[in-house]
């Protein structure tokens, strides 16, 4: 009598298939430059508010200027102080054996860390939904030995759920 609760595989084979269970394809990241006419410590005091059309598909003109004008908003209240404490360390500097310096460092530190609040936000509340993140991180320029701080807009790869296991 046939044994009617095993299970057998049925292999069926499809010329030219090859099955690859983890290929998803993610685009590259979008990179935005600061494209301010100032740069401190790597970070430039304005973004490049021009919709790049990689992501003309992903998500509104609108959003991504509204988030650019927070980031940059957040830099054009903190680098002037930067600025400040910058010419105040040089002045200093010999007499403080460096350590007026210190303060600008602390400075950017914050600037950095209050734009990567405002990118968290921003990821959370809409591009995390729409397959999109947004990071801030080091980026180094073709023209010079100098690294420098832009945004990354990576893509999500979705999870094929159609997909069995």
């Amino acid at each position: 009598m046939a044994d009617l609760d095993a299970i057998y595989e049925d292999e069926i084979f499809v010329e030219g298939y090859v099955p690859d269970p983890v290929s998803v394809s993610v685009p590259d990241p979008v990179v935005v430059r600061g494209n301010g006419n100032m740069t401190l410590f790597g970070l430039s005091n304005k973004f490049d508010s021009e919709f790049p059309q990689t992501l003309s598909a992903k998500v509104a003109p609108e959003e991504y200027k509204a988030t650019i004008d927070r980031l940059n908003s957040v830099l054009k209240k903190s680098l002037p102080m930067n600025v400040k404490w910058l010419v105040c360390g040089c002045l200093c500097c010999c007499c403080t054996l460096g350590m007026s310096l210190w303060p600008v460092i602390c400075l950017s530190k914050r600037t950095r860390h209050s734009i990567e609040k405002v990118l968290d936000w921003e990821n959370s509340h809409l591009y995390h939904k729409l397959g999109l993140h947004w990071k801030l991180g080091k980026w180094h320029s073709d023209s010079s030995s100098m690294m420098e701080y832009v945004l990354f807009i990576e893509f999500i790869p979705k999870v094929p759920i159609l997909r069995p296991d």
